[in-house]
């Protein structure tokens, strides 16, 4: 169903008349349309600029004949013109029609000339229209947890892992050891090396460190090393899963000629006051306060993040409406360079990637929905509520952050420019703030945490 609406501008400056007709939710055409006596006076101010600035052979600056300046700028005037006319007009039109439109305009020109009116169209994307739910009040539950000394436990015995060192010892390998293996593996009869050439570890391997935990490298793999010394060569089978990442292996069975190195046994450090100094703490009980404050830290970090979580998805579940394409679209390419990116560093081969780009688009698109979706009605409440974002915290988070980065903030701050960053560091602290406020004003239910062995 099309929509339209006429206005006239009682502007002195430039008399526009728009005509609107809804495309789409979030688009709109826009005719708009400039009298003739406007783009009559634009062209003579022009005119007089050019006249003014040109400098012609045998005239000095500003004194080159009107007629000559036109015969010799007649391109560069329309164009200036046409530019001036539409620059004036689109902003016109935008403030008195009150349309809030998302990037840049798609202009067809369909009418200009001296001695007649400039008639053009401008297809806009506009912001979502919608009501904001009651946002005051939305329901959390806060799971209410605290560190016991077995907790503490565990994270000691992490940090003794981190220093763990490992001796070769002579004797047959057993739970807990770390055995150095050179491998070469083979599916059907073919090398795996050959078979998957971007992962060549998968196949052939010197000096390879593999544990005797179950899950360490391949599934199955350690556990038939259990009773090797160095020296002995062994044979393992695997049984790929039908989903393993590489799909010439999944549901296949590999054969892989192992020679054991050495064998060596996990050595940790004991823990005592000597322990805590290599971590910086003055001694074993100044360490154990210290791994406290971090997990208790840790909690509230957890319990924050899951609040916030919850009164995200609230906002959402409540607030239904169309969204404009271009910034899904542009969310949606952010979202899948994230995705591969992420992908390609934990090692996922390209064309495994290249084969699931169906699904990784799918889900970058539900995800970029809701991030658009969710920066509108964050918008919305930051308007109703006057909650701003003022300069001096905008230098705050870009110091911090050349800081972190180990940049000069001059530098940062103009590098932010050139990419659009500075809105970005608005848009984040935005949300923080809508965020806090939303917090402060939740109803909350607090339940007993989950105790989860680790």
């Amino acid at each position: 169903m099309k929509t339209c609406r006429t206005a006239r501008s009682k502007s002195h400056f430039i008399a526009v008349n728009v005509t609107i007709e809804q495309l789409a939710p979030c688009k709109k055409l826009l005719r708009i349309e400039v009298d003739a006596q406007t783009v009559e006076a634009t062209f003579e101010s022009v005119t007089k600029d050019f006249q003014r600035m040109a400098a012609l052979p045998g005239f000095r600056p500003g004194k080159a004949p009107r007629e000559l300046i036109l015969r010799r700028f007649e391109k560069e005037i329309e164009q200036e013109v046409k530019e001036k006319l539409i620059n004036d007009s689109y902003r016109k039109a935008l403030e008195e029609q009150k349309i809030d439109t998302i990037g840049s305009p798609d202009i067809e020109e369909i009418q200009f000339g001296r001695g007649q009116s400039f008639v053009y169209a401008a297809t806009v994307e506009t912001a979502p229209e919608f009501e904001l739910p009651e946002y005051k009040g939305l329901p959390v539950r806060r799971e209410i947890a605290f560190v016991t000394d077995d907790d503490v436990a565990r994270a000691l015995e992490m940090l003794r892992q981190k220093q763990a060192t490992f001796q070769v010892v002579n004797r047959p390998a057993q739970a807990g050891d770390v055995l150095v293996v050179n491998y070469t593996g083979t599916c059907d009869g073919v090398a795996i090396s050959q078979l998957l050439p971007e992962a060549k570890s998968l196949g052939e391997q010197k000096n390879f460190w593999i544990g005797t935990e179950p899950g360490d490298f391949l599934p199955g793999f350690a556990q038939q090393l259990f009773g090797a010394q160095a020296g002995e060569k062994r044979t393992v089978t695997i049984d790929f899963p039908p989903d393993f990442f590489a799909k010439e292996l999944a549901g296949k069975k590999g054969v892989y000629e192992v020679d054991v190195i050495e064998v060596r046994e996990k050595i940790l450090p004991a823990l005592d006051d000597a322990f805590a100094k290599s971590w910086g703490a003055e001694n074993l009980d100044a360490l154990k306060q210290g791994v406290r404050r971090d997990l208790e830290n840790e909690l509230k970090y957890k319990e924050n993040r899951s609040v916030r979580t919850q009164l995200i998805r609230a906002l959402l579940d409540r607030c239904h409406f169309d969204l404009p394409e271009s910034p899904v679209a542009a969310e949606t390419r952010n979202v899948v360079y994230d995705i591969v990116r992420e992908n390609a560093q934990r090692g996922v081969p390209r064309d495994l990637i290249e084969q699931q780009k169906d699904q990784i688009y799918a889900a970058a698109t539900r995800s970029a929905k809701e991030r658009v979706k969710l920066a509108f009605i964050i918008q919305k409440i930051a308007e109703k509520e006057n909650i701003k974002v003022s300069e001096e915290e905008i230098l705050r988070r870009v110091h911090a952050m050349a800081t972190i980065y180990q940049i000069p903030t001059e530098k940062f701050i103009k590098d932010l420019r050139k990419r659009g960053g500075l809105i970005e560091i608005y848009d984040q602290i935005a949300m923080e703030k809508v965020l806090d406020f939303l917090q402060a004003n939740a109803r909350f239910e607090d339940v007993p945490a989950e105790r989860r062995q680790t």
